[in-house]
């Protein structure tokens, strides 16, 4: 198989048809509605450091997989709470990941890392020990050219919108930054997006202090929870302004409630007060979904809910090196009355969008295809995290859209820090959607001019209509 089919069907037929098809949405612009990248890489425009830092430090994708196999986090200079020695020396860190590329084999990681090798610095030698050094030297000599600066890959990736992700309690001075450069490149912008997590989960470590904070930025007094509500809108308000149109809700589960103004002033009090316990807190986060789902009602913010992640299982790693650093593990979720209380409310409202992720694959065909079949407000999200891979992204086409169609469907996201590795992971959606699709045609199921024109629409109109970009 030539690279030009590169993850194409086997069969001879259905490799031809996704050539085919694939044509249709190469081409296209990148849209990114939700992501993690970092916007002052793009508001500084700075050259990036060196290979290691690019590749290795903030990617958990690879520092959880060699952090498996017994090499510590510090080795691979993901920087210490405790004060223990990190390495410095991105060479070093270099070394080690060629040293143990092997572990790599089948993941998307490798995946990614070679096509962004390949296609975005022309790198096309296999990383082992023998050739560390020379790559390592070759990325670090293109790193220092104007040409691979973030803003200029952001105009060569064609990117047309990227979405970043801040808390309401961000001051947004990157975005303020890039607004008044008048930069999104050319024909793209980047915008942010409206992550409340840390002001409604009173677990997190924090939690309290960031709601005067909230209440210091806002002069809304949040020792009331009429006051946290009015400060929250009131930060709504400023990301629209800054170009969001959607938020984004990283729950431990899905679960919403519908409490009464009296009985959610309650709990807010109790936590305020340090006398809130897991049930409290678990209350608590479901009934802010259904006051984010109202708000939405009014700012047109599109809602996205990422449950099903155990945060910082790992507590040893947690304990030395902070969040986001690998230590998460996906858990079973259940949607379907979880949910309920917040669809009953608005699940037809033609005002709401709620764009549903999950990290259990066993919810697919029982219950996400079905609720999103059945309610005019919900989207399947693509799958994100542990999912997002050749055989997840198969999987999810062949699990959903006997239910749900393509069209309760909301594109691809790249849910990524990883800049460089944008176009790759957009480029390896879209040849599974070919593959897919020229399935379906080989089989008769759908004519070749409606499938050209679905995953054009997958790649491309959906994600904008959806997240109404």
């Amino acid at each position: 198989m030539t690279v030009e089919d590169h993850l194409f069907p086997a069969e001879a037929t259905q490799r031809q048809i996704a050539r085919e098809l694939y044509t249709h949405a190469r081409d296209l612009p990148l849209i990114s509605p939700h992501g993690h990248v970092d916007p002052a890489l793009l508001a500084n425009d700075e050259p990036f450091p060196d290979p290691a830092r690019l590749f290795v430090v903030p990617d958990h994708y690879v520092t959880r997989m060699l952090a498996s196999q017994g090499i510590p986090q510090s080795r691979l200079g993901v920087p210490s709470l405790d004060g223990s020695e990190v390495e410095t020396d991105g060479r070093e860190i270099w070394r080690l990941l060629a040293s143990h590329w092997h572990l790599f084999r089948g993941t998307p990681s490798r995946l990614w890392t070679e096509k962004v090798l390949d296609e975005v610095f022309s790198i096309t030698e296999k990383l082992s020990d023998a050739t560390a050094d020379e790559i390592y030297d070759d990325l670090s000599d293109k790193l220092t050219q104007p040409e691979y600066r973030p803003r200029a890959l952001f105009t060569r990736f064609n990117i047309e919108v990227l979405a970043t992700t801040e808390s309401p309690i961000d001051d947004l001075s990157t975005h303020a930054k890039l607004a008044a450069d008048g930069w999104g490149g050319p024909g793209g912008r980047v915008i942010t997006t409206f992550r409340p997590d840390n002001l409604v989960d009173m677990e997190w470590v924090g939690w309290a202090g960031r709601v005067a904070a909230l209440g210091e930025l806002t002069g809304q007094d949040v020792g009331t929870y009429p006051g946290f509500l009015a400060a929250l809108r009131a930060r709504r308000e400023l990301f629209v302004a800054a170009g969001a149109t959607s938020s984004d809700h990283g729950h431990p589960t899905a679960a919403t409630l519908s409490l009464s103004d009296a009985d959610a002033a309650v709990l807010y009090r109790k936590g305020l007060g340090g006398g809130a316990d897991a049930a409290d807190a678990e209350a608590f986060r479901a009934h802010m979904l259904v006051e984010f789902a109202k708000m939405s009602l009014d700012d047109g913010l599109v809602m996205q809910l990422h449950p099903g992640s155990v945060r910082n299982h790992n507590r040893a790693l947690h304990a030395r090196h902070g969040r986001d650093v690998g230590g998460d593990i996906p858990s079973a979720t259940e949607y379907v009355r979880a949910l309920q209380p917040l669809l009953d409310l608005y699940g037809d409202d033609p005002r709401l969008r709620i764009v549903l992720y999950t990290l259990d694959e066993t919810a697919f065909t029982r219950e996400l295809a079905p609720l999103a079949g059945g309610y005019a407000a919900l989207y399947l999200g693509a799958p994100w995290w542990f999912l997002d891979s050749p055989e997840g992204l198969r999987r999810f086409r062949e699990t959903v859209t006997e239910s749900a169609g393509f069209y309760n469907t909301a594109g691809f996201v790249d849910d990524t820090r990883a800049f460089c590795s944008i176009p790759a992971r957009h480029d390896v959606a879209r040849r599974i959607d070919a593959g897919y699709l020229a399935r379906l045609v080989a089989e008769g199921r759908l004519p070749a001019d409606e499938a050209a024109e679905t995953i054009a629409d997958l790649a491309y109109h959906l994600p904008k209509r959806v997240f109404r970009l």
